[in-house]
């Protein structure tokens, strides 16, 4: 069942996202060549703590860390490690936060240093396929009216979308009711209301659209080794149109103070 969300409940989903976006920013300051994902973990547990949130992908469903780390051909669900990244990666993160009881999600795909034209393109159309299916989630449209954008845009550009793997519901549990597929038909699915909170999260391929899970039981892989993209935000729809709560301006910002890597968005 899907539950609606109050005024009220909003702003606390807000508050949530915004420290996920915060959280994803202070990573920006550091992500660079030679630094290894444990250490970015690391550095997202501590910042969530001292900013009075709890890591909302620690201990989910026994997940052992803070962060889902997932470069190049990983989609998503990638364990943090030692390897040091390198340039040219890129690397997916996907951050959660529960503050006040409630959960806010945010995912970025962060560019190391200088990448290939290829990627810079995967990384843009990821990007366009999120921003295109927050303009589709409003009143009097489904949710399959969002999954297909998501869907055309990418494979307009060459490229596939994941369907293992989808959006979700999220407020006082990570992963509420309604699923939020990236690919569908127009007029199926639900119907669109006032007081949906949901995140949209493409995950996008530079090859084939097929997966794999790794023998740690969490890691997706492209099954033909191909980059992956993701990027995420949590909305509300308010006033019959998506509200983005979660930002990257923050990200952003961040990127531009570190010269070791792109905004490529």
């Amino acid at each position: 069942m899907i539950q609606y969300k109050t005024t009220e409940e909003i702003e606390l989903i807000r508050e949530s996202s915004l420290l996920v976006a915060k959280t994803h920013a202070e990573l920006a300051r550091h992500i660079k060549p030679g630094i290894c994902s444990l250490e970015l973990d690391r550095i997202a547990e501590t910042f969530i703590r001292d900013h009075g949130g709890t890591p909302g992908f620690k201990g989910y469903q026994g997940f052992p860390f803070t962060l889902c780390v997932s470069p190049n051909e990983v989609v998503v669900h990638g364990f943090p490690n030692k390897e040091p990244l390198k340039e040219g990666d890129i690397v997916s993160i996907d951050c959660g936060v529960m503050k006040h009881g409630y959960f806010g999600d945010s995912a970025y795909t962060f560019a190391i240093g200088e990448i290939s034209e290829e990627k810079e393109r995967l990384l843009k159309t990821t990007y366009q396929c999120l921003m295109i299916g927050i303009d589709h989630l409003k009143v009097g449209n489904t949710l399959g009216d969002v999954g297909w954008m998501i869907q055309n845009h990418a494979e307009q550009a060459g490229f596939s979308v994941v369907r293992e793997l989808i959006g979700h519901g999220l407020g006082r549990a990570l992963h509420e009711a309604p699923e939020v597929p990236n690919y569908g038909k127009k007029g199926k699915g639900i119907a669109i209301r006032n007081g949906l909170v949901v995140a949209i999260e493409p995950m996008i391929n530079m090859g084939q659209r097929y997966v794999v899970q790794e023998k740690d039981g969490w890691t997706i892989r492209t099954a033909d080794r191909k980059p992956s993209a993701q990027y995420e935000h949590t909305l509300a729809v308010v006033d019959g149109k998506a509200e983005i709560l979660s930002t990257f301006l923050y990200i952003e910002d961040a990127l531009k103070e570190n010269k070791n890597n792109s905004v490529i968005i």
